[in-house]
């Protein structure tokens, strides 16, 4: 690390996105503190991203960021997700590594100081790695257990189960996380993706501090569609091995029917018809969405619309414009 970087190599930040989450701020809020005050460092930054609650998070999170320097408060104009929640927050960060951690304390902060061991032994990047779930019925555990191997078997880009958008991450991981300039973001992706040292930590995790999960079974389905779509053409690869695949099936179907009528003299009848209709019809329509869907990305990126857009900051105590969002001094660690 050059000299320019040093007063920013005792900086860490914690990056968590809020969505309805009123009833764990304060709680939240205090586990952070209690960690950072046990932990020997010149001055830390917590990074709080209000993804357009509802209720009174964002009056909560303001409060925060009023009172306490440590706290940068952004609020975003609507409600992107929280993949893009993540983003804007390590966007924003100044910290030399970040920790990505939800307000729900599923995870817990306290992992901190254990992950920055790990990392200090040369790791670029520390995941949390679940080794048990509390508070999760066994669908919930069963569906997230299918989730991690049907996105392992279509993704060219191997993830490791268990897993979650909690980890610790230095500042060459960010700036290359910054660097990306796709708006389907799927962060934990994103960072396999990249390579580098990454280690996981194992952990029990806890269940909800309050309040119930944001992701619905449409929003688990849409962030599995998003992690293998954003990773991998074996979908396309699949519908095109199914066309073949049934252009052999329809060929040796009319090859049958052709040797019934003319040395047999047999007609075929209705319910074949309608099977290798429906049949074709089905394969067909099936091969038409995954091929949607793929261009519905396209069509997305080529707009070139921002990934996200920013409300309003609070950062060392006062508002400020939302262009001062990503610092320069930041920018250009090695």
């Amino acid at each position: 690390m050059q000299d320019k970087n040093k007063e920013y190599a005792d900086i860490v930040s914690i990056i968590i996105p809020c969505f309805n989450e009123e009833d764990c701020i304060e709680e939240m809020f205090a586990r952070v503190i209690a960690v950072f005050e046990g932990i020997p460092l010149e001055t830390y930054e917590v990074v709080l991203v209000d993804d357009r609650s509802t209720d009174s998070t964002w009056n909560k999170i303001a409060e925060l960021g009023n009172q306490n320097p440590q706290v940068t408060a952004i609020r975003l104009t609507r409600n992107h997700g929280h993949q893009l929640a993540v983003t804007a927050g390590l966007m924003t960060c100044i910290g030399y590594r970040a920790l990505v951690l939800d307000a729900d304390l599923q995870d817990p902060p306290e992992l901190l100081l254990p992950m920055m061991e790990i990392m200090d032994d040369g790791a670029d990047v520390v995941y949390g790695q679940r080794r048990s779930r509390a508070g999760e019925t066994w669908f919930k555990r069963k569906s997230a257990e299918l989730y991690y191997k049907t996105l392992n078997v279509f993704s060219e880009t191997p993830m490791p189960p268990n897993t979650g958008d909690f980890r610790l991450i230095n500042r060459r991981t960010i700036e290359l996380l910054r660097a990306m300039p796709e708006r389907q973001r799927y962060v934990r992706g994103i960072i396999s993706w990249l390579g580098l040292d990454q280690r996981p930590l194992l952990y029990d995790r806890a269940a909800r501090f309050s309040g119930k999960t944001k992701y619905s079974m449409s929003r688990m389905f849409g962030l599995a569609l998003n992690g293998i779509t954003s990773f991998s053409i074996i979908p396309l690869r699949f519908a095109s091995a199914l066309g073949f695949a049934m252009f052999a099936i329809s060929m040796m179907l009319m090859i049958h029917v052709f040797y019934s009528w003319y040395f047999l003299g047999a007609v075929s009848g209705w319910t074949s018809m309608m099977t290798v209709v429906l049949l074709v019809g089905g394969v067909q329509l099936l091969v038409l969405g995954i091929i949607g869907e793929y261009v519905g990305r396209i069509f997305i990126e080529v707009k070139q619309r921002p990934i996200f857009l920013v409300d309003q900051i609070i950062r060392d105590g006062k508002q400020v414009p939302p262009s001062s969002a990503a610092p320069e001094q930041a920018r250009n660690f090695e």
